[in-house]
């Protein structure tokens, strides 16, 4: 519980600071904090480390808690927390969770680059699934993922239009906690332009990679195309 009020406190000022409640900058003090969202100042203290290690605020000795400016300017989609990795989870934008259209989802053999990614045999036949992320009904990614049948076997419709990793840590206990990931940028194809409302001139930005369970099977090869605007990651570089 106390875990949950800490990130519902974070989820709220966020809010705010998207909304301009904070036109200094500045934050309330914890015990003003504290009193505003009659928590106790542990809860406080806890969202905003989490916050002041995520780059979105700063403390200035002896001056207060101020927002960093380029958070607010370049706001990352890509929120990792906990143990999960699943994207219906990571991936949000002032706040807001994307919604799912799925656009294909079908059984395939593997491709000699999937038997070689996902350590399979010709015969480990795969879930092909393509799905088309928006923040409200703004498309702002292609996910195209592919997953061994030999692990999870009972994937329907309805399971991916919601979150896979959810499903598959709460019907088979596993949980993905790893993933190898590689981010790049290529010229737009018509698929892209079609589905993300890009231009011919304008480029896609993509993130790939590997996504592992919590005992080292490879579960998910998967590609992420998105509009470029939407391709932002912040962090933060300590100088020893």
């Amino acid at each position: 519980m106390a875990e949950l009020v800490y990130k519902q406190i974070i989820d709220d000022l966020k809010e705010k600071i998207f909304s301009g409640q904070f036109a200094d900058l500045k934050l309330p003090d914890e015990r003003s904090l504290s009193e505003t969202y009659q928590v106790s100042r542990s809860s406080i203290k806890r969202a905003l480390t989490k916050m002041a290690n995520d780059g979105i605020i700063f403390k200035k000795r002896g001056s207060g808690t101020f927002i960093n400016p380029l958070y607010i300017k370049n706001e990352s989609i890509f929120n990792y927390e906990g143990s999960n990795l699943g994207v219906s989870d990571n991936f949000q934008m002032n706040g807001k969770k994307p919604k799912i259209k799925v656009l294909e989802f079908e059984v395939i053999p593997p491709t000699d680059e999937l038997q070689r990614d996902l350590f399979l045999q010709p015969h480990d036949f795969v879930y092909k699934i393509i799905r088309l992320r928006l923040f409200e009904d703004e498309p702002f990614m292609i996910e195209t993922g592919y997953i061994p049948i030999k692990i999870v076997q009972n994937l329907n419709q309805t399971i991916i239009e919601g979150s896979i990793f959810h499903y598959l840590e709460d019907a088979h206990n596993l949980a993905v906690t790893k993933s190898f990931l590689s981010i790049y940028a290529e010229p737009s194809n018509s698929v892209d332009q079609e589905l993300l409302n890009l231009k011919e001139n304008e480029p896609i930005s993509i993130m790939e990679g590997i996504f592992f369970l919590d005992n080292g099977t490879p579960f998910e090869f998967s590609q992420m195309r998105f509009h470029y605007k939407y391709m932002k990651f912040n962090t933060i570089v300590s100088v020893p």
